[in-house]
């Protein structure tokens, strides 16, 4: 606790002992083999994770709606089922760079679209919310010029961070994604928010109203700006050290994905 607020997002939990144990094996063993093969890291192989980084909050949604089965459940819970994916992802990335090395990119993303899809149609089968759905649609097609105009625009005010090419994109767009989501699922849909910091941002008093998001376009808009300044940081490292550099701006964008697949997901079922 902080000044009387937690540090960690509400609904942070630990599963039963067994199945922490298998979590932290399959990921330990997964890193270590990574680490020994180390299977070359491209942009293009990056951004193809992107369905991975939505399948784990896709799953949580289901671990918080009671939808999973008791003996899966466990790996679901926050911060566990980021782990759990990791590690799946991690495998298939290995599996996919043995088998056919020029086909990785493809591989890995059509196998964590393979793997999200029931996960989704499960939740679709809950039920879906007419307002939920519309609203979190809204906030999907609202993102994609509110990102491309900030691409446009960070990359012509500072042409040096076209080189984080692909990667740097979807780090833009899931951070873009994330906060217009939660914008409109605060003002349009009375959702709160978990994670403190963002919270306070969302709660300020005072601020003009706009359409769509409200009073939290404040919050969108500080998104934009971190995530534009995290990308320009990146630019003399992804340029010293590409593998790396693309690496670690993918995990700034899995970031921003896992939140914005939550919170569309979430109001679509539960609104």
């Amino acid at each position: 606790m902080v000044g009387g607020l937690p540090i960690v997002p509400e609904g942070t939990t630990l599963p039963p002992v067994p199945y922490l144990f298998v979590v932290l094996l399959a990921t330990s063993g997964v890193v270590a083999v990574l680490r020994r093969d180390r299977p070359a890291v491209t942009g293009r192989r990056v951004v193809a994770l992107a369905p991975w980084m939505a399948l784990g909050s896709a799953a949580h949604v289901l671990y918080v709606l009671d939808a999973l089965p008791p003996l899966v459940a466990p790996f679901a819970g926050s911060p566990t089922v980021y782990l759990s994916v990791g590690a799946l992802a991690g495998a298939a990335w290995l599996v996919a760079d043995r088998v056919q090395p020029d086909r990785v990119p493809a591989t890995l993303a059509v196998g964590g679209l393979l793997l999200l899809a029931p996960v989704v149609a499960i939740a679709v089968g809950l039920g879906l919310s007419p307002a939920g759905t519309r609203w979190s649609a809204v906030a999907l097609v609202l993102t994609v010029p509110v990102a491309g105009a900030v691409w446009v625009g960070l990359t012509r005010s500072r042409p040096e961070t076209r080189i984080t090419g692909a990667v740097g994109g979807l780090a833009l767009f899931a951070h873009a994604l994330d906060g217009i989501s939660t914008a409109v699922g605060t003002t349009q849909l009375g959702f709160g928010e978990r994670t403190p910091l963002s919270r306070l941002l969302l709660e300020l008093d005072g601020l003009p109203a706009i359409p769509i998001l409200g009073d939290g376009w404040l919050f969108v808009l500080v998104k934009l700006v971190v995530a534009s300044g995290v990308i320009w940081l990146f630019t003399s490292y992804i340029r010293e050290e590409p593998a790396e550099g693309n690496l670690l701006l993918g995990f700034v964008a899995a970031v921003g994905i896992g939140p914005a697949a939550h919170n569309l997901l979430l109001f679509s079922i539960a609104a």
